[in-house]
């Protein structure tokens, strides 16, 4: 039976192993998921607060907009999130934002990470394995020996690389040249030049930067019972990777691949459009 990796339990990743299982099921494949956080969802990621877990905030992406050209290739999807009560449609207007004729916005009722989740549970028999920080990929007799910081090696016939391409290059081994009830919660979102003027910065001497144009902007805001500062490194794709639309096969046997939005553009329909490409390029190899 075939080994699969998938690193990176986002949306790309969740949905390619996901897909895998649907297009494939004739397929022997034992697909296993690493990621190095302690939970699923990448950038779709919904925090839950310390004192009461039915407080939560996202962290990552807020909403989803479905634009007119994805509206009829990504149809599916939709209908799937919508059907099993993962989205849903958010009828009031986004301030700050000109909405483009056809488009709509979805919410998430239970956090944006329940869209990663939900393709997890459709990933049936996969090994969803977090905390696993992957450091080396080496080439050992036909297969990829994958080396992470605590653990030992493992191998695999087929590995996907799903997390953010300056992640990708930092990999050592054979591929480095190649409800009101439970209380309101608040998510401050900085601006890109602000990100980019203040990302060396600790986060301790950042926080209170956004606090004090936050009381600016909301004056008597009651004081939190607690506060997460998250820096995202690697956040929007500003140029995807050139000539790979969706993906790049870096070594066909083992097949080794790359994918996620930094190969086609940051939003829910970039990932699809990688976690299709990226299952098109197993299925060929495989």
């Amino acid at each position: 039976m075939a080994r699969v990796l998938i690193v990176g339990a986002g949306p790309t990743g969740s949905l390619c192993a996901a897909l895998l299982r649907r297009e494939l099921p004739q397929r022997p494949l034992r697909i296993v998921l690493w990621d190095k956080a302690r939970g699923a969802g990448g950038r779709m990621t919904t925090s839950r607060s310390p004192h009461n877990p039915r407080c939560t905030a996202d962290l990552g992406a807020q909403y989803i907009t479905l634009r007119p050209a994805y509206a009829e290739k990504h149809q599916s999807f939709y209908e799937e999130l919508l059907a099993h009560g993962v989205l849903k449609p958010l009828t009031a207007p986004v301030e700050g934002m000109v909405m483009e004729e056809g488009s709509h916005n979805f919410v998430t009722s239970q956090g944006i990470s329940s869209i990663v989740k939900h393709y997890l549970t459709e990933s049936a028999g996969a090994d969803v394995l977090y905390e696993h920080h992957v450091t080396q990929i080496y080439l050992r007799g036909g297969k990829w020996e994958v080396c992470k910081k605590t653990g030992s090696p493992e191998q695999f016939d087929i590995v996907v690389l799903t997390i953010p391409v300056p992640q990708i290059l930092q990999l050592q081994g054979d591929i480095v040249n190649k409800s009101s009830e439970f209380g309101p919660s608040v998510v401050v979102h900085t601006s890109v030049p602000f990100g980019t003027a203040h990302l060396e910065w600790d986060k301790e001497k950042v926080q209170p930067i956004i606090l004090d144009h936050l009381e600016n902007i909301m004056p008597g805001l009651p004081k939190p019972t607690s506060i997460k500062c998250q820096k995202w490194r690697y956040s929007q794709v500003t140029k995807a990777i050139p000539s790979c639309p969706g993906q790049m096969t870096l070594h066909i046997k083992p097949l080794l691949v790359c994918g996620g939005d930094g190969f086609t553009h940051s939003n829910f329909d970039g990932c699809i459009d990688s976690a299709i490409c990226i299952v098109e390029a197993l299925k060929t190899n495989l």
